[in-house]
């Protein structure tokens, strides 16, 4: 299982996201552009001293990820639409996706890949963060596929 921050705009949510993949030992891909620079010296001065163990790879745009992904399968996640997170069936290969915070994932991703999940919300928040909405993601897909780290 991987997960996939689509052209990511703010260096903090990835940050967490990161750490999120780090301790649960999951590669993090992110999809070009970014709306950052990874460079050690802003790494550095974000204090991310967990990034040595973070198995990051950076994706040169849309067709990456899909020669990436050749035969597994993308999961696209929305606040919108998809089957509710918790019902959904997962595959221990599966890439879970996010989309950047301020745009989500492009409708045209949205009509290629057919598997969508979404994290019921109440009231009249637009949408969880970033991070707190790949924890969730993460977490569920690997405890219902046996791959969650004791």
């Amino acid at each position: 299982m991987e997960l996939v921050l689509f052209e990511p705009e703010i260096p903090p949510n990835t940050g967490n996201v990161a750490r999120l993949c780090a301790a649960a030992g999951v590669r993090l891909n992110l999809v070009e552009p970014l709306g950052f620079s990874l460079d050690e010296k802003h790494l550095r001065r974000a204090g991310l001293d967990y990034w040595p163990h973070v198995d990051v790879h950076v994706l040169p745009g849309r067709e990456a990820l899909t020669a990436h992904a050749a035969g597994r399968r993308l999961v696209l996640s929305s606040a919108r639409r998809g089957e509710r997170f918790d019902r959904f069936v997962y595959r221990a290969d599966d890439l879970l996706v996010l989309g950047p915070e301020t745009r989500g994932l492009p409708e045209d991703l949205f009509a290629a890949h057919p598997d969508h999940v979404r994290i019921p919300i109440r009231g009249v928040v637009r949408s969880l963060n970033l991070s707190t909405a790949a924890g969730v993601l993460l977490y569920t897909a690997l405890a219902a596929t046996g791959l969650l780290p004791d």
